[in-house]
């Protein structure tokens, strides 16, 4: 018999692994630059201008503006991410157990719900205590509201897209009826389907108050956040447990773990995170809840994952770009 050959030298697979690396940044980037161009070109087709595309005064130099053009922007840009890097890694997270969560449209709504009833039912605690309480019931209920599609995923083997897709009607329309009803903000005049305002206890501290960069606290809070959805996953058996189910569920349960578990794991953390969206934003920019907050963070969510490779730190840098279109599409819009 023959005689086992030895491994090659660790060294000897680092140029396979440098062009794997290249290749996994260059295929986001070569869609960005893609969908600019498609972009201009619809622009200069419906415009007859190419000037509204590339000119001083043109679509992309409003774009680069609003996002970025001044420190003011540039904050706004950072806060407008916040909720796209939660919620992005909220469908990162599932994503690395095979599971594809369309749901964090509503676990980020019911998440916004539980932070704004926390928010304003308790003016008497004080700060920090009432952040946390109001912080924590956001993030709880996001957790409740993924974990329904987990369990009926691993307990009945329901398809967590299409379990996903009707608990995001669901809620939405429990949310709706309480915005409505319940939690209305009771102030005379007000017409509006949102809560009361939450009180000042709960509302998340401002960074760099009274200068052009003035953010609220979530914004490095997301970062962190980004960190430590990779140490989960990098470093601790339970998120090593998560990949190997993602990555064959038969291995996994031969190997001893529980597929089951594992899946309702993930989904719960899943949810928790996109509640968090809802959640922050609630204590750090409308400081209450209203019909039509937050609406399409869920499911650009999902472009937000696939953009930056379900790597939390790609995900991060995705949710910035999402939120330089947005908070950079209305001089855009004006420009053109």
């Amino acid at each position: 018999m023959q005689a086992p050959q030895p491994a090659p030298p660790a060294s000897s697979s680092l140029p396979a692994r440098w062009a794997q690396s290249g290749r996994a940044f260059l295929v986001p980037l070569l869609a960005i630059f893609t969908a600019l161009v498609i972009s201009g070109l619809i622009i200069w087709l419906t415009t007859g201008d190419l000037m509204k595309v590339i000119g001083p005064e043109g679509a992309y130099a409003g774009l680069w503006r609003g996002a970025v053009g001044t420190p003011k922007n540039i904050a706004n840009t950072l806060m407008t991410s916040t909720p796209y890097i939660f919620a992005g890694l909220a469908v990162a997270l599932a994503f690395k157990c095979g599971l594809f969560n369309i749901g964090a449209e509503g676990q980020l709504s019911v998440g916004a719900t539980a932070t704004a009833f926390a928010g304003y039912t308790l003016p008497g605690l004080p700060f920090p205590l009432h952040l946390l309480v109001a912080l924590g019931a956001g993030l709880g209920a996001g957790l409740l509201w993924g974990a329904i599609p987990g369990a009926l995923k691993a307990y009945t083997g329901a398809h967590e897209v299409i379990i996903t897709i009707m608990l995001n009607y669901i809620a939405l329309g429990i949310v709706s009826y309480l915005l409505g009803g319940p939690l209305r903000d009771p102030t005379p005049g007000n017409v509006q389907a949102r809560t009361p305002l939450i009180a000042p206890g709960a509302d998340l501290p401002q960074l760099f108050v009274g200068t052009d960069w003035q953010m609220h606290l979530g914004v490095p809070l997301a970062l962190v956040a980004a960190g430590l959805v990779y140490f989960f996953l990098a470093r601790t058996t339970w998120g090593f447990e998560i990949k190997t189910v993602g990555a064959n569920p038969h291995a996994a349960r031969y190997a001893g773990m529980s597929v089951a578990r594992n899946i309702v794991l993930a989904m719960s953390l899943s949810g928790m995170l996109a509640g968090a969206a809802g959640a922050f934003e609630v204590t750090g920019v409308t400081h209450r809840h209203e019909l039509g907050f937050g609406s399409g963070y869920g499911f650009d969510s999902i472009s937000v994952a696939l953009l930056g490779r379900t790597n939390p730190f790609g995900v991060a840098a995705a949710a910035v770009l999402f939120g330089g279109l947005k908070a950079g599409a209305t001089q855009m819009q004006f420009n053109t």
